[in-house]
């Protein structure tokens, strides 16, 4: 049984824009030291350390583009790399499977990036809007 098209519009929707927030948060815990920071005593990082400040400003820029719909494709082909860059160098190392190194988080990240990649912003995107306004569909 397949869901209505409104359905399934709708939940990629929802997906896109639940994990921009996800991300964002991420980012904003190493940049801004929000909700328990990543840095020296629990604060910022610079986005000149290495490598928690790119990897800061790329989840939090990041996780922005990606909830409002923003060069969608480009930005989910970026991060799901990031991701994949992260689960083999900070998590692999810790053993095999994602539930005994801590790298669930990490793989979820970057196959919904990789759906994202594949399918777009979808609706409630400024993408899916831009496109409109020209007559086009994404």
């Amino acid at each position: 049984m397949n869901a209505p098209d409104g359905l399934k519009s709708t939940t990629h929707a929802l997906l896109r824009i639940v994990t921009g927030l996800m991300f964002w948060q991420h980012g904003a815990q190493k940049l801004l030291g929000m909700m328990g920071g990543m840095g020296p005593d629990g604060g910022s990082v610079s986005f000149y350390s290495w490598p928690l400040g790119i990897a800061g400003t790329l989840e939090f820029l990041g996780g922005i583009l990606i909830l409002l719909g923003i060069k969608t494709r480009y930005v989910a082909f970026v991060l799901a790399g990031h991701m994949a860059v992260a689960y083999w160098w900070r998590h692999f190392p810790g053993g095999f499977w994602p539930l005994e190194n801590g790298g669930e988080k990490a793989v979820l990240f970057c196959f919904i990036f990789l759906f994202l990649w594949a399918n777009g912003g979808g609706k409630w995107s400024l993408d899916d809007a831009l496109a409109s306004s020209k007559g086009q569909t994404i």
